[in-house]
């Protein structure tokens, strides 16, 4: 019985350090195979024609923090 699981865990180590290397010599960041959601003809994860107020709340802290930095980028 040790030994079944000592061989999985071993398998498992080659696995993830064979992914590893190819994750680091290759630099391509890691996907899914079917292409996500641009696959669906999707641009955004929510496909809504009018954000949801989190969102617009989100967007508008967004755009105040933009416009301090622009702010002090120009003083």
């Amino acid at each position: 019985m040790l030994t079944i699981f000592v061989a999985s865990f071993v398998l498992f180590l080659l696995v993830i350090g064979g992914m590893s290397l190819g994750y680091v010599f290759r630099r391509k960041t890691l996907q899914g195979s079917c292409g996500g959601i641009t696959a669906l003809g999707m641009e955004k994860v929510c496909d809504c024609p009018d954000p949801c107020d989190a969102r617009k709340k989100r967007l508008a802290k967004e755009a105040r923090r933009r416009e301090q930095l622009e702010k002090y980028r120009i003083l």
